[in-house]
């Protein structure tokens, strides 16, 4: 079956009424709150294993050379008890923000549990004003833009609280794969929705690895993704597109889905130097 064969495109006919940003925070938070109560996938904390090799577990690839100890670190929306302690346990001063108090609830259990120190805040991702400018030398940012209709105060908001030529490490999810269904109908997959869109996507009604339960969600575009991290004063120094391809699969898995659709992109920008106030005119042209 080729590549070309499986891509058409469906009418378009999705409609949400009208939210405002703080809805649409309420409502994510408390799909995530219950995510963290039922044990979903990415609400699981850290297993013994991922802990004898801490660094290597999250940074095959080697974009943080090889030795974080001592290091100032801000993980962005990353609770569930996972990104935390690994990143404690590679020797870093780690802070954990997120706006789900039950996924932080589970970083409270590893810290006691493995007795690593670091730092917990509830907030949202594109309000760090309880941080000081220049306090962070990484900041890591798993997939969560796509729970905001936009991210530029997020991108903002980590380059003031970067040290210059600090790291900022994110992962998310790629517009096409949230424009794209996620079922193959008749050997293909749908395109369901239009690239110029800022309407989010209604909830999944169902489980599945390329959207999360009761969440709404906007595919931004690269131009705001890629475009908004280098105005907000990062250079882009690499990109990936974490592999979970496999064609042997049957259609309409994950896995065979993601051989023609990359589901996400992880992207490392390094701070300029330039003060961070000396970006935020240009976000909101």
């Amino acid at each position: 079956m080729s590549a070309a064969s499986l891509v058409s495109v469906t009418k378009y006919s999705h409609q949400i009424a009208p939210m405002s940003r703080e809805n649409f925070v309420q409502q994510n938070r408390q799909a995530w709150q219950q995510m963290a109560k039922h044990g979903h996938r990415l609400a699981r904390p850290v297993q013994p294993e991922e802990l004898i090799d801490p660094l290597q577990h999250v940074d095959s690839v080697g974009w943080l050379g090889g030795d974080i100890r001592g290091w100032h670190v801000l993980c962005l929306a990353a609770g569930g008890g996972k990104h935390g302690p690994l990143y404690a346990a590679a020797g870093a001063h780690v802070t954990v923000l997120d706006f789900s108090s039950e996924m932080l609830d589970l970083d409270r259990q590893m810290r006691d549990q493995l007795g690593l120190p670091f730092q917990i805040v509830e907030g949202s991702m594109d309000n760090l004003s309880m941080f000081a400018d220049a306090q962070f030398d990484l900041v890591i940012h798993p997939v969560s833009t796509c729970y905001l209709p936009n991210p530029l105060a997020v991108f903002a908001e980590v380059a003031r609280v970067i040290k210059p030529q600090g790291l900022y490490i994110s992962q998310h999810k790629t517009p096409h794969s949230l424009q794209i269904g996620l079922d193959a109908e008749r050997g293909k997959y749908c395109l369901e929705r239009p690239y110029y869109s800022d309407e989010p996507l209604a909830p999944a009604g169902q489980a599945n690895l390329v959207r999360e339960p009761g969440t709404f969600e906007f595919a931004h575009r690269w131009e705001t993704l890629l475009g908004g991290i280098c105005r907000a004063g990062f250079v882009i120094e690499d990109l990936r597109e974490p592999f979970h391809a496999d064609q042997s699969k049957a259609p309409g898995t994950f896995e065979h889905r993601s051989h023609f659709v990359a589901p996400y992109v992880r992207i490392k920008g390094r701070r300029n130097s330039e003060p961070a106030k000396r970006f935020h005119a240009s976000l909101i042209l």
